[in-house]
């Protein structure tokens, strides 16, 4: 496979799996200068690795401004050029940062909050399913983490949609897609919420709470304020975005998995207690967050293949969850798989901080589903018609219309 005929194209977006095969077959480290001009890379055991060499595969300049097109203005682009950013920095900076966000996702912490998601999940779901036909994203899969992460930040209700809009407007400025994106909307987007973030955050100076932001805002002044305004408004920011956007596809892309694997999910319905590993066969298969960069720090190989200092690498972690070598029969969906190893929420000192609370809210979605139903259906029409939008970085359905069969 030659570097000009990786293109993303609609197809890709809708299905990147055969893709995937024909790269980790033939070119599993591969330049493609309209990926961002990366050296792409496929295959597991050379992903795995990359991840886990922080001193050789930095993040520090795979920054997110250096991901968002020019196009957006100074302007819009300063708020993401913090010197102390979890996402692109290295250790021991990292340890440090990832010190203080990590105290609000404590295994403990997230265990305490199960009773309110599942309270939440209850009363989406028995809402949803009192329609003969329904939208499992609209009614379920996106309102759902958007309100668990905007309780959790102290957000006002009103303002979840808004929040909602303002972590698609970033999600789109950084993420790979097909045609054309909508500078205005997404610079709107990105003012809205950092005004909004920079007065919560002088409120919460103030007058702590009991919330996230203000768990932060404290935490960093107990450090002797290190971070200025705007590396909390980034991290604000990284909690919003990873606290809905991986759960939102985790849960429509485990329902397709098992809307085409009927017998998975009669497995399923009969027995919950197979709900924890079918979440982790749903992040494998069907990975929502397909794509991590790297920067090499010097010369050096991947596979064979030299990558001079100072290259981008893109790793396919959708790729790299459906490699044989590490999967054997990968493409097969089965909720009893021994799915160790998978790297849909990333690998070492990296791993997504938000990762335990996706899982979370995900087996309390499947779990309190087939409570009250015995199997899903498509709608009619909706079979082969799935909507995956133009994004490449990030994949589910956008909407997933659905009839269900209740106990």
């Amino acid at each position: 496979m030659q570097s000009q005929s990786l293109k993303l194209t609609p197809e890709m977006v809708a299905n990147p799996y055969p893709v995937f095969a024909a790269l980790r077959e033939s070119a599993p480290v591969h330049y493609v200068e309209a990926f961002r001009g990366s050296y792409v890379v496929s295959r597991h055991e050379d992903i795995a690795p990359i991840l886990k060499n922080t001193t050789l595969f930095s993040s520090k300049m795979a920054s997110v401004s250096a991901l968002m097109p020019k196009e957006l203005g100074e302007d819009v682009l300063r708020y993401f050029r913090s010197e102390n950013s979890l996402l692109s920095s290295d250790p021991p900076q990292h340890t440090r940062l990832r010190t203080l966000v990590s105290r609000a996702f404590t295994p403990r912490r997230v265990a305490d909050l199960e009773p309110r998601i599942r309270e939440l999940a209850s009363e989406l779901l028995d809402a949803m399913l009192t329609q003969q036909e329904f939208d499992l994203m609209a009614d379920l899969a996106v309102p759902l983490p958007i309100i668990v992460i905007a309780e959790m930040l102290g957000i006002e209700p009103e303002r979840r949609q808004d929040f909602k809009r303002w972590s698609n407007a970033i999600s789109q400025s950084v993420t790979l897609t097909v045609g054309g994106l909508d500078l205005e909307w997404i610079a709107t987007g990105i003012r809205e919420i950092h005004a909004y973030l920079e007065a919560a955050i002088e409120r919460r100076r103030r007058e702590p709470g009991d919330d996230l932001i203000s768990a932060l805002v404290t935490a960093n002044e107990q450090q002797g304020g290190f971070l200025s305004s705007m590396d909390v408004i980034g991290f604000v920011r990284l909690l919003l975005f990873a606290g809905n956007e991986t759960t939102t596809n985790l849960i429509g892309n485990g329902t397709l998995a098992l809307l085409n694997h009927p017998s998975e999910m009669e497995r399923l319905a009969e027995n919950a207690s197979l709900v924890p590993n079918s979440v982790e066969e749903m992040l494998r298969y069907d990975t929502p967050a397909q794509v991590i960069f790297r920067i090499t720090t010097a010369d050096t190989e991947i596979a064979g293949t030299p990558i001079p200092k100072d290259s981008r690498i893109m790793l396919l972690l959708g790729a790299a969850n459906r490699d044989p070598r590490k999967f054997p029969n990968p493409d097969t969906f089965d909720i009893t798989r021994d799915t160790q190893g998978h790297v849909a929420f990333g690998h070492g000192v990296h791993f997504c901080i938000g990762g335990p609370l996706a899982r979370l809210e995900a087996q309390v979605v499947f779990d309190e589903l087939f409570r009250r139903v015995r199997r899903v259906s498509f709608a009619p029409g909706q079979e082969g018609n799935l909507d995956y939008g133009t994004t490449f970085s990030l994949r589910g359905p956008k909407s997933l219309r659905l009839r269900a069969e209740r106990r």
